[in-house]
Protein backbone atom coordinates (compact mmCIF):
# COMPACT_ATOMS: atom_id res chain seq x y z
CA UNK A 1 0.00 0.00 0.00
CA UNK A 2 3.19 2.57 -0.30
CA UNK A 3 5.34 2.99 -3.11
CA UNK A 4 8.34 4.51 -3.80
CA UNK A 5 9.92 5.27 -7.31
CA UNK A 6 13.09 6.96 -8.37
CA UNK A 7 13.35 8.75 -11.57
CA UNK A 8 16.23 11.11 -13.28
CA UNK A 9 18.56 8.26 -13.83
CA UNK A 10 20.29 7.99 -16.95
CA UNK A 11 24.05 8.69 -18.76
CA UNK A 12 25.89 11.30 -18.41
CA UNK A 13 29.67 12.45 -19.40
CA UNK A 14 32.22 13.03 -16.93
CA UNK A 15 31.48 16.31 -15.45
CA UNK A 16 28.19 16.95 -15.76
CA UNK A 17 25.17 16.76 -13.83
CA UNK A 18 21.71 15.09 -13.10
CA UNK A 19 19.10 15.08 -10.95
CA UNK A 20 17.45 12.43 -9.05
CA UNK A 21 13.96 12.40 -7.46
CA UNK A 22 12.00 9.93 -5.33
CA UNK A 23 8.81 10.47 -4.28
CA UNK A 24 6.79 7.78 -1.70
CA UNK A 25 2.95 7.53 -1.81
CA UNK A 26 -0.10 5.53 -1.34
CA UNK A 27 -1.36 4.92 3.17
CA UNK A 28 1.72 7.11 4.68
CA UNK A 29 1.23 8.61 8.00
CA UNK A 30 4.34 10.98 8.25
CA UNK A 31 7.60 10.78 7.00
CA UNK A 32 10.44 11.14 8.92
CA UNK A 33 14.42 10.63 7.26
CA UNK A 34 14.57 9.72 3.69
CA UNK A 35 17.82 8.81 2.25
CA UNK A 36 19.90 8.07 -1.17
CA UNK A 37 22.40 4.85 -1.46
CA UNK A 38 24.04 3.75 -3.92
CA UNK A 39 25.47 0.20 -5.42
CA UNK A 40 27.96 -0.16 -7.93
CA UNK A 41 28.72 -3.67 -8.95
CA UNK A 42 30.64 -5.44 -7.26
CA UNK A 43 30.42 -3.24 -4.32
CA UNK A 44 28.53 -3.20 -1.10
CA UNK A 45 25.49 -0.38 -0.80
CA UNK A 46 26.93 2.64 0.69
CA UNK A 47 24.38 5.51 1.87
CA UNK A 48 25.16 8.81 -0.22
CA UNK A 49 23.17 11.42 1.83
CA UNK A 50 20.29 11.79 4.02
CA UNK A 51 18.00 14.44 4.90
CA UNK A 52 15.66 14.56 8.12
CA UNK A 53 12.03 15.56 8.17
CA UNK A 54 13.52 19.05 9.29
CA UNK A 55 15.17 19.40 6.48
CA UNK A 56 18.70 18.95 8.02
CA UNK A 57 20.80 16.98 6.09
CA UNK A 58 23.80 14.33 5.92
CA UNK A 59 26.84 13.52 3.58
CA UNK A 60 29.15 11.16 2.51
CA UNK A 61 32.47 12.07 2.24
CA UNK A 62 32.36 11.15 -1.38
CA UNK A 63 28.76 13.60 -1.45
CA UNK A 64 30.23 16.72 0.09
CA UNK A 65 30.83 19.33 -2.18
CA UNK A 66 29.21 18.24 -5.20
CA UNK A 67 25.69 16.33 -4.36
CA UNK A 68 22.49 18.52 -2.43
CA UNK A 69 19.98 16.58 -0.89
CA UNK A 70 17.10 18.45 -0.36
CA UNK A 71 12.60 17.45 0.18
CA UNK A 72 9.32 18.20 -0.08
CA UNK A 73 6.26 16.76 1.51
CA UNK A 74 6.90 12.92 0.30
CA UNK A 75 9.48 13.59 -2.53
CA UNK A 76 13.00 13.60 -2.13
CA UNK A 77 15.62 14.98 -4.51
CA UNK A 78 19.59 14.22 -4.76
CA UNK A 79 21.40 16.94 -7.44
CA UNK A 80 24.81 15.58 -8.81
CA UNK A 81 27.29 17.86 -9.92
CA UNK A 82 30.82 16.94 -11.30
CA UNK A 83 29.88 13.68 -11.61
CA UNK A 84 33.24 11.04 -12.11
CA UNK A 85 32.95 7.42 -13.57
CA UNK A 86 33.16 6.29 -9.73
CA UNK A 87 29.89 7.97 -9.38
CA UNK A 88 28.50 4.93 -11.90
CA UNK A 89 25.72 2.92 -10.06
CA UNK A 90 22.35 1.57 -8.67
CA UNK A 91 21.13 4.80 -6.86
CA UNK A 92 18.04 3.79 -4.02
CA UNK A 93 15.63 6.35 -2.18
CA UNK A 94 14.97 5.24 1.14
CA UNK A 95 12.39 6.35 3.69
CA UNK A 96 12.03 6.12 7.10
CA UNK A 97 8.11 6.40 7.36
CA UNK A 98 4.88 5.49 9.64
CA UNK A 99 1.63 3.74 7.54
CA UNK A 100 -1.75 4.89 8.63
CA UNK A 101 -3.14 2.83 11.58
CA UNK A 102 0.49 2.25 12.43
CA UNK A 103 1.94 4.03 15.16
CA UNK A 104 5.86 2.56 14.66
CA UNK A 105 8.29 3.91 11.71
CA UNK A 106 10.48 1.72 9.55
CA UNK A 107 13.06 2.72 7.51
CA UNK A 108 12.56 -0.39 5.01
CA UNK A 109 10.93 1.44 2.03
CA UNK A 110 12.52 1.35 -0.85
CA UNK A 111 12.74 2.33 -4.52
CA UNK A 112 13.42 0.00 -7.68
CA UNK A 113 16.61 1.94 -8.16
CA UNK A 114 17.58 3.90 -10.88
CA UNK A 115 20.89 3.58 -13.07
CA UNK A 116 23.32 6.28 -13.50
CA UNK A 117 26.17 6.18 -15.75
CA UNK A 118 28.86 8.78 -16.01
CA UNK A 119 30.81 7.71 -19.13
CA UNK A 120 32.26 9.76 -22.20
Amino acid sequence: QVQVMESGGGLVQPGGSLKLSCTASGDILSVRRMGWFRQAPGKQRVQVAAITNAGVPNYSDFAKGRFTISRDTNTGYLQMNSLTPEDTAVYMCNFDLARVGDGSYSNNYWGQGTQVTVSS
